[in-house]
Order: structure tokens, then C-alpha cells, then sequence
């Protein structure tokens, strides 16, 4: 039988385990919200860390903390931001709306390891490691560092390599003609480097998307306390952590200009999530792309080819499928879902709080780190091996009826679409139907139906 030890608080007494750090609040929340597997992400304890250092920091220049009090709180809230003692924040995602026992989780364990630390007992979860601030401004604070150190830590990079390989694509495969496609119909001829430059350009676009979203996120709700009003916490504490938390991590922290707004609104974190799921909807387009024109090896597209990672059935022998695109476009309709949950939540700011905190902080998590994964995945699994097939290229683009439009100024509109329809209807080439139909000689078929007049390079 595990040795345990007795906690107090205003409740009563609660048995925890005697090698656990945390105290009556975090095991009350272990009995009370066994709901699920999901829990608080690591991303989100880090957050606290950082956020808890920073508060400490500023507790000391305010004189509400003494020297020994700051420095057993920064010594602890350094490890854990390491990856330090995170066995001990086991909450679930499914308590409390506001967040409050993940905060006391960090309090009573900073509280606990700065205590062994130090010797004796100079913390105290509340009144010491809480000082100057609220579960209700904290959790939404520790969500926004949240959310713009993992995007810039994590998200940016595998996004920057996408977008690099993509580059190099269009160099490599500069001058191929190959055939349009709009509705999923032959459409006009296009280079296959400018289909890439597509690809390219939304993610380039998506980048900014999530870049100009965190602008939003920078505000943070420090200093707010409770409603708004910033009851027991000093003036000016808001704008001396925001600078902490500046040169600590480099990201340009700044204060909600007005806290009323900082506890109740989450605006900014659907923001982020709208950027994301703008991501997911190109990775999606992308990879559909891309296993649209792999399609085959020879009853489909087949105009570019995707490195064979992995055998693709269990009974069919050789067939080889595009599993990172499945993989992508999996990963795009979870973070879709997600954000769906996220837009929910963030409009259940009842009076001066949202209490659907720890929901956003789970589904943003996740949205980031799908993303980051897969994206990265993606780039090197699949973007960095494909090759165009010229050979079915060009037959698909001689084949296509579409190339009839460049004829619409020597023969019309009408004469066109009549030479197209003949020749579909009748399985000839667009030049035996022109041919046959009279409208132009051979060496005038020649001449103006050229495929690479057809492009604006």
C-alpha cells in the first residue's frame, strides 16, 4: 500500500500520495474529474512555468516577495521548463472551465519542490507563488505564450522547409508544358512549375495568416486578477511582467489594454485557430493535388510520380499508395474539427469570464503540433521525391481538346467548340477533326495551335 500524507485546506483534509509534490487542490481534482484520457498538454505546464517565473520576478521588484521566496520559484519554474517533474501535473482536460486547478497544480508543486529545495518551508501556494495574480488571469496568459511559442518554435520552421522545397520544385521542372484542369476537366495548358508556384504561394500566404493572427495573441491578461478589475495586484505589475516575458523569450508581449476584455474574450485565440484551419484547407488542396496527378501507376493521372514509401495492400502485391497525402489531409479535417470546438468555446464568455479554457488550450495544442508533425512529414517523405513523368505528361497534353482554344480568334468561338465536340464525339484528334470539318489546312493547324503560346509565363 502506497505511504500517503494528509493536505488541508478550507474543505478538510485530503490523503496524497507522500512522493507527489502537489497538495489538496490538485487531489481534489484527481477525484472529482476523472473524465477521460486527455491531459493538459505539456505545452500549456511550460506555459505556466514561464509565466510563474515571470510573476516571481516581478513580485520582487514590487518588494512582495523576498530574494530566497523568488529564487526557489524561478530555480523550480527553470526545470519544469526543461521537462523537469511532469509527472507532477496530471490533471484532465475535462475540470474546471476557467482552468483554476491546473494553476493551484502549478502553485502547490512549485510550492512543494521549492520547499524540499530550500530546506524549509518558505512557500506557500497562494499567498507566495500566486501572488499578484488569479487562476482567471493566468490560464488565459499562460494560453497565449502557449500558443505563440509553440507556433514560432515548432510550426514556422517545418512551414519555412515546405515552402523552400516547393522552390526548388518550380526550378527543377521550369519549361514543362503540361495539361489545365478546372471542375476536374481539361482545361488550358499551364507550366508544371506555375502549378507548383501555387502550391507555394498558399503556404506562403498561410505563414503570414498565422504570423498577423499572433499580433492578438501578444496581449496578455496579466494583471487583470479576478474580473478585471486587478484586485491584489499592484499598478504597473502588467507592464513589468509583459517586459520579463519579453526579453525571456523574445516574442512581443504587451498588456491587454483592457483586462475586462482579456478574461472573457478568447477572440484571439480563434483567430489563431481560423489562421490554422486556412492551413489545413491548402495542405488539403495540396495533397489532393498531388495524389490526384500520382493517381495510377497507369489507370489514373499518372503526370508526376511520389516516392514509394511503404507496401500499400496486404493482398494486392506491389501496390504502393500516397500515404503521406492521407496522412496530411487526415490531419487538415482534425484541425477543421477543431476548430470548430474552439469557435464554440470562445463564445462562452458569460459576465467576466470564459469558462472554456482548458477545451481551447487542448484543441489549439493540438492543432499546432498536427500541423508542425505533419507538414514536416510531408515535405520529406513525399515533396522532396517527386518527379514529373514527362513522357504521359505530353501525351495528355497533345490529347487534350482543349487546346482548341488558342483557335478562337482565327476560326471563332463557335467553329471551335464544333471542331471539339466532333472530335470527342467522333475519338479523332482536335487536328484530324479541324481537318475534316475544313477550317484550317494542316500547316495553318500548325502554326497557330502551339501550346506554349498559350501561357503568360
Amino acid at each position: 500500500m502506497k505511504k500517503t500524507r494528509l493536505e488541508h485546506d478550507v474543505l478538510g483534509y485530503v490523503e496524497v500520495e507522500a512522493d507527489k509534490y502537489w497538495k489538496s487542490q490538485t487531489q481534489r481534482s484527481l477525484q472529482n474529474f476523472n473524465i477521460g484520457k486527455e491531459l493538459m498538454p505539456e505545452s500549456i505546464i511550460k506555459s505556466f512555468a514561464i509565466l510563474k517565473e515571470a510573476c516571481a520576478l516581478t513580485n520582487k521588484q514590487f518588494d512582495l516577495i523576498t530574494d530566497e521566496q523568488c529564487k526557489a520559484i524561478v530555480d523550480v519554474c527553470l526545470e519544469i521548463e526543461k521537462g523537469n517533474y511532469l509527472d507532477q501535473f496530471p490533471l484532465h482536460v475535462w475540470q474546471t472551465g476557467s482552468g483554476t486547478q491546473t494553476n493551484m497544480n502549478l502553485n502547490e508543486v512549485i510550492c512543494g519542490i521549492g520547499n524540499e529545495m530550500a530546506g524549509k518551508n518558505i512557500l506557500h501556494p497562494n499567498d507566495t507563488v500566486n501572488k499578484s495574480q488569479s487562476s482567471n488571469d493566468t490560464y488565459p496568459a499562460a494560453l497565449h505564450i502557449m500558443i505563440s511559442t509553440k507556433i514560432m518554435n515548432e510550426l514556422i520552421q517545418p512551414m519555412d522547409a515546405m515552402i523552400d522545397t516547393l522552390k526548388e520544385l518550380e526550378k527543377a521542372n521550369e519549361g514543362i508544358i503540361k495539361i489545365g484542369r478546372t471542375h476536374l476537366q481539361d482545361a488550358t495548358p499551364l507550366y508544371l512549375s506555375q502549378e507548383i508556384s501555387g502550391w507555394r504561394s498558399m503556404m506562403e500566404h498561410n505563414k503570414k495568416h498565422i504570423l498577423d493572427s499572433l499580433d492578438y495573441v501578444y496581449e496578455l491578461a496579466c494583471g487583470a486578477t479576478a474580473v478585471g478589475t486587478g484586485i491584489n495586484c499592484p499598478p504597473d505589475f502588467d507592464e513589468v511582467i509583459c517586459t520579463i516575458l519579453k526579453d525571456k523569450t523574445g516574442l512581443p508581449y504587451r498588456p491587454d489594454p483592457n483586462k475586462f476584455h482579456a478574461l472573457t474574450s478568447k477572440d484571439a485565440c480563434v483567430m489563431v485557430s481560423g489562421a490554422l484551419k486556412a492551413t489545413a484547407a491548402n495542405c488539403m488542396k495540396i495533397a489532393n493535388d498531388i495524389r490526384w496527378l500520382a493517381s495510377g501507376p497507369r489507370c489514373g493521372i499518372g503526370e508526376i510520380e511520389i516516392p514509394a514509401n511503404e507496401p500499400g495492400s496486404s493482398i494486392m502485391p506491389g501496390k504502393v499508395n500516397p500515404t503521406q497525402c492521407e496522412a496530411l489531409t487526415m490531419v487538415a479535417v482534425q484541425v477543421m474539427g477543431n476548430d470548430t470546438a474552439i469557435g464554440i468555446a470562445a463564445s462562452q464568455g458569460n459576465f467576466e469570464l470564459n469558462v472554456f479554457m482548458p477545451l481551447i488550450a487542448y484543441n489549439i495544442d493540438q492543432s499546432i503540433q498536427l500541423l508542425a508533425d505533419s507538414i514536416d512529414s510531408f515535405t520529406r517523405n513525399c515533396l522532396v521525391g517527386l518527379k514529373p513523368n514527362k513522357k504521359v505528361i505530353d501525351e495528355n497534353l497533345h490529347n487534350s481538346l482543349m487546346l482548341v482554344t488558342c483557335l478562337n480568334p482565327v476560326i471563332g468561338y463557335e467553329k471551335a467548340g464544333q471542331a471539339s465536340q466532333h472530335a470527342f464525339k467522333n475519338n479523332l484528334t482536335l487536328k484530324e477533326a479541324i481537318l475534316e470539318l475544313g477550317f484550317l489546312t494542316e500547316e495553318e493547324f500548325d502554326e497557330y495551335v502551339k501550346p506554349e503560346k498559350m501561357i503568360n509565363a
